[in-house]
């Protein structure tokens, strides 16, 4: 991905090294009140079989799909779930899969009855389970069940699930833009993730279809939620030409930079929100590129309307995101240190179907401390970390800062080491997954304690 190039903060250049490790790196409008959930909203979620169109002129593909979201989703559809910060939501889950099956969630701080595996174990086929996730943090999240899928009949799509701000933001229109990727045999069957791909190429989709076209209104300003749905892959969207603002990464505000030449860097499960105005004259299109370490393809356009401009000029450049209220700096004095090996073998990491809640930590650190990870990539490829129950800091290679933006996935190229820092405010038991960026790669899985 060198030709992509950086994202540049006004402060400070980030280079593509210090990007693969931190993304793994006029009209005021909210959500619309008829999508915001009042009181205690409930959801119903079916884990089912379900089909997506991946090659034209061939029958659909078969997958597993989370579904009937409330009955308001449709395979193609990402309406998603919409709530506002401060809900409860209760979630109701039945599991119609042949094997066992448990949804996560990415990433809510604190919401310990939700995690899987330590505290929501695997439902059974035909099982169901109901829990609660408090909404504590405005921002852009992802729902999947992929944790048990590894080397199973189907792959399964992933679902975005949209935390509205209390305070209202400078936007025109809120964009959800997820992106997936799916492995097909000769005949057309899926590739499960976990198994050898052999040279089968990548088929992505957006938002469950072949293609992500925006239309708009000269000055017009789009808040876009770019989210890397895929299996192991980290990814490159580029809006070129486009001054593309990143305002938020893993879920939370981010002091607001420019994405260097308009391309975003996704991890595995990464979530950028990018602020878009449209500054270019009626009837021009823009592609949409994605670049995924190999080769560059158009996912869609943007098509700047022959409508009069929304507004006569464009709008002055947007403050922060409303803060969700974590702390503005972590004391790295005194500080629990743990060294943690990615790759290299298996070792006291292990698969999410062996893993027990009864085996030892990988460490454990008291409520309240600030807790310091080096997480050193042994593997010969690009590992993606990613940590439950906490958003971190990536820090500066003296620990004498750290990057202005908060993370819960973090992509650390091979043989490199990353210190991270997060303060531990919610005590209990949660997961830390790491896997290697290879379609065949195992997912794995330890935990660590809050007490």
């Amino acid at each position: 991905m060198a030709h992509i190039g950086p994202m540049a903060s006004p402060k400070s250049e980030l280079n593509r090294r210090e990007l693969m490790a931190g993304l793994g790196a006029a009209a005021i409008v909210s959500l619309p009140a008829a999508v915001m959930a009042q009181g205690r909203p409930a959801v119903s979620v079916r884990l089912a079989a379900s089909s997506i169109s991946l090659r034209a002129g061939s029958p659909d593909t078969p997958i597993w799909s989370l579904s009937e979201f409330g009955g308001r989703f449709s395979l193609g559809d990402v309406a998603d779930l919409k709530y506002k910060r401060g809900d409860i939501v209760e979630i109701g889950l039945a599991n119609d899969l042949p094997i066992p099956a448990v949804l996560n969630w990415r990433s809510f701080n604190g919401a310990a009855g939700a995690e899987p595996l330590t505290n929501r174990p695997p439902i059974a086929p035909g099982g169901k389970d109901t829990f609660q996730i408090p909404l504590r943090h405005a921002g852009t999240y992802l729902c999947d069940a992929k944790l048990l899928g590894d080397g199973q009949a189907w792959p399964s799509r992933a679902r975005p699930l949209l935390v509205a701000e209390n305070e209202r933001v400078a936007v025109d229109n809120d964009e959800v833009c997820l992106i997936e990727d799916w492995r097909l045999r000769a005949d057309g069957t899926p590739i499960a993730p976990g198994l050898d791909a052999k040279d089968a190429p990548p088929v992505y989709t957006i938002n469950g279809r072949p293609s992500f076209d925006l239309s708009a209104r000269a000055h017009e300003r789009l808040r876009v939620r770019f989210i890397n749905g895929c299996q192991r892959s980290v990814i490159a969207v580029k809006l070129e030409d486009y001054d593309v603002r990143i305002m938020a990464v893993d879920g939370q505000p981010a002091e607001p930079f420019s994405a260097h030449n308009g391309a975003v860097l996704l991890a595995p499960g990464g979530r950028v929100d990018a602020f878009v105005d449209i500054a270019k004259p009626a009837g021009t299109s823009t592609p949409i590129l994605l670049h995924d370490g190999k080769e560059a393809r158009a996912i869609g356009k943007i098509l700047v309307s022959n409508a009069p401009p929304i507004r006569p000029a464009p709008l002055p450049p947007a403050p922060p995101l409303p803060s969700n209220g974590l702390p503005e700096r972590i004391e790295l004095k005194g500080a629990t240190r743990i060294d943690l090996a990615l790759g290299g073998g298996q070792g006291e990491w292990v698969t999410p179907a062996g893993f027990a809640v009864t085996a030892a930590p990988a460490f454990r650190v008291k409520t309240g401390r600030t807790a310091v990870l080096a997480l050193t990539n042994r593997a010969a490829m690009t590992t993606v970390f990613h940590l439950h129950g906490h958003h971190f800091r990536l820090l500066d290679r003296l620990d004498d800062g750290w990057k202005p933006f908060w993370l819960d996935t973090l992509a650390i190229e091979p043989g490199q080491t990353q210190r991270i820092a997060f303060a531990a405010e919610h005590a209990g038991r949660w997961l830390l997954e790491s896997m290697a960026a290879d379609w065949a790669a195992p997912r794995l899985v330890r935990w660590y304690s809050v007490e």
